[in-house]
């Protein structure tokens, strides 16, 4: 256990750091799990309207930190692909 007052606060901000970064991960598996779900159903206007909330969820993932932009955009392409193959 830290003795150091810095060293305290550090473990502070860390258990801090951790549960959002946990949140915002969980949240973006949910998101895509949701996705593939609706596209292995083969429901093509609910999954339109799904995607447009995971590609809102990979743009958010990537602005906290979660995600590199180019992993988010090869995510966005391949579910895309996917949902076009539904059509």
């Amino acid at each position: 256990m830290a003795n150091h007052f810095s060293a305290l606060k550090r473990a502070r901000q860390t258990e801090k750091r951790s549960a959002r970064n946990r949140s915002n991960n969980s949240r973006l598996r949910t998101t895509l799990r949701d996705l593939r779900e609706t596209l292995a159903k083969g429901e093509k206007k609910s999954a339109e309207q799904v995607f447009r909330e995971t590609v809102s969820g990979l743009d958010k993932a990537v602005q906290k930190g979660v995600l590199h932009k180019n992993t988010a955009s090869r995510y966005k392409s391949r579910l895309n692909a996917r949902l076009n193959a539904l059509k």
